[in-house]
């Protein structure tokens, strides 16, 4: 979510104000009704109906896909609002919010036409998520201050991760959350204060306190998002929509304090010389086996994987299509099909990317980049990472200095919030004899680990420097621009993470590249997501331990079962850094 001024909270509905908010979930009953200060309908008795069938509101921003498939999941149909009468005879109503809140309710946004639609709501129900209410102008319900984080204090804008909750006596749907991580993706918080004390029901800790979830009469919001936080996020649907289900979270030994560290699984996806979608991995990005029929290498099915990564405790998944797209992103079906299967059983983020930049197809039709990761969004994707595309654009806005807001990075990033766009840097070692010899961010080569190359100090010929190039087109073409300034420039243009790769480490298992690593993490204020080069557990702990990365993720050892992700938990705790387990 992504918005310019902090303002205090109004009291009346104040629609189409220029603001943007954060996507989470609105849990609504018709139990347990209060005063608010606003208009109830009195509470009714719940059917049997209410029990199977849930209301949902979907005004076409944002990955509404994701809770329909969490309620689904849990055995619940969905029916959807089209008038404002199938809210008024909801007994289970849930709204769920955006990346952007403006975008969406500008005149040409997907909600603007729903506007009086919202009134209706707030008048008689007032079911609404944090995204509308916990906004910064909005439409104004809850009493209080909405801000951005404040990064000066040490902390990564957008707060992107697993974090834990401090949570009140009285927050009925959150009784089995207290010990466990959620997730969250947001740039800007509500802050606690005596205005808006009586409606929290729990807060977080990210460089100060923030409110994490509300419960107020029969409205229960929540900042972090159920859908995407694993069987504890299924849990909170599930005791909102069954009150007297059951817990079904196992005992927990240790509890959660604080942002974990997360490790994601990677599902590089291509088509093989059979035409056939599969998971394959690299050595320095060739996916070839080294045979005489140098075929692709075929590691296994991708929603198969996906799920099967899940289910061992993976904390995001995250898919790129090297086959590419390379003429028509929206015709690659298979890929869109992926997304959908398995967004149906996996309840941790999906992040996609692979080629998604403006088009024209055949018939000289053009489809925008805004189109293109509209569509991914719709089939389960909640964050898109952009490659080839972003590199572009950094280079016209070092040389120029001027943001157009075409790039496929600016558009993505101004509609669905910066937290959904993820830039993927794909760099390699260059090494140079002096500082001078090139205009970019230069190492001297012994303080890099070298654990790539084999090397002692210096380069292949002696060198005492070293830069790292940028690549496109899947590491098969060189750009005049350097990691640390790609790194930069995205930063400035809208990306909200960072996922850093290294070709020289790629497939290398010898570890990453911890020198890289803290060489982006220190110059960024946005999550760093360190990628290449893991083979042990050890691994995943010395890149926590010595760089500032928020995330690391890993692909062949998995795939090839040398290293179980629950190995690698197990030997992070056992490091005392924390993870979700």
């Amino acid at each position: 979510m992504e918005a310019t001024t902090a303002a205090p909270f109004s009291s009346c509905v104040t629609p189409r104000q220029n603001l943007s908010s954060s996507p989470s979930s609105l849990l609504l009953s018709r139990k347990n009704l209060g005063s608010a200060n606003l208009k109830f309908k009195s509470p009714r008795s719940l059917s049997v109906r209410a029990l199977t069938l849930v209301t949902l509101l979907d005004y076409g921003a944002g990955n509404v896909c994701s809770i329909r498939n969490a309620l689904r999941h849990l055995g619940f149909s969905i029916k959807d609002v089209k008038t404002p009468g199938d809210i008024l005879n909801a007994d289970r109503l849930i709204f769920t919010g955006v990346g952007a809140f403006a975008p969406a309710m500008d005149e040409n946004g997907p909600g603007f036409a729903l506007l009086p639609l919202l009134n209706t709501i707030i008048i008689y129900d007032i079911i609404y998520s944090n995204c509308v209410f916990m906004s910064v102008k909005g439409l104004g319900v809850i009493p209080g201050t909405v801000g951005r984080f404040d990064s000066s204090a040490g902390i990564r804008v957008p707060h992107i991760g697993l974090n834990a909750l401090q949570v009140g006596k009285d927050s009925e749907i959150l009784d089995d959350v207290g010990s466990r991580h959620v997730y969250f993706v947001h740039s800007y918080r509500a802050i606690p204060s005596n205005e808006n004390k009586d409606w929290i029901s729990s807060t977080c800790h990210y460089g100060e306190s923030f409110i994490s979830s509300i419960r107020r009469g029969n409205v229960h919001a929540v900042q972090f998002h159920p859908e995407k936080s694993g069987e504890v996020g299924l849990s909170v649907l599930r005791r909102f929509l069954d009150p007297q289900s059951p817990s079904k979270q196992k005992p927990m030994e240790g509890k959660a304090s604080k942002l974990a560290k997360r490790v994601i699984a990677c599902l590089d996806v291509r088509t093989n010389d059979k035409g056939d979608l599969v998971v394959t991995k690299g050595d320095q990005y060739d996916v070839r086996e080294q045979s005489n029929e140098n075929e692709v290498r075929n590691l296994g099915k991708p929603v198969d994987l996906a799920g099967q990564y899940y289910k061992e405790g993976a904390d995001e998944i995250s898919f790129l299509n090297i086959t590419g797209f390379r003429d028509f992103p929206l015709g690659d079906l298979p890929m869109i099909q992926v997304l959908r299967y398995t967004s149906e059983n996996v309840f941790v983020p999906l992040t996609v990317g692979g080629g998604i930049r403006d088009f024209t197809d055949a018939t000289g039709r053009y489809y925008s980049s805004l189109e293109v990761a509209a569509e991914y969004f719709r089939s389960g994707a909640d964050k898109i990472s952009i490659g080839s595309d972003a590199v572009y654009a950094a280079e016209e806005f070092i040389k120029s200095g001027v943001k157009t807001g075409k790039s496929s990075l600016e558009q993505i990033s101004r509609v669905y919030g910066n937290q959904a766009v993820v830039v993927s840097i794909d760099p390699r070692r260059v090494y140079v004899n002096h500082p001078d010899d090139v205009p970019y961010k230069v190492m001297f080569s012994p303080l890099f680990s070298l654990l790539c190359h084999g090397l002692n100090e210096h380069g292949p010929n002696g060198e005492e420097y070293a830069w790292y190039q940028c690549t496109v087109s899947g590491g098969r073409e060189g750009r005049p621009i350097g990691a640390y300034e790609l790194a930069k420039a995205v930063e400035e243009l809208g990306a909200g993470e960072i996922l850093l790769n290294c070709i020289d480490c790629d497939g290398q298992g010898k570890g990453f590249d911890t020198d890289l690593v803290k060489l982006i993490s220190d110059s960024v204020g946005i999550p760093v997501i360190a990628s290449s080069g893991a083979g042990t557990p050890e691994h995943f702990s010395e890149v926590f331990e010595t760089t500032n990365a928020s995330d690391a993720l890993a692909a062949g050892i998995f795939h090839r079962k040398e290293v179980p992700i629950q190995s690698v938990k197990e030997h992070l705790v056992e490091k005392s850094i924390e993870v979700r387990m």
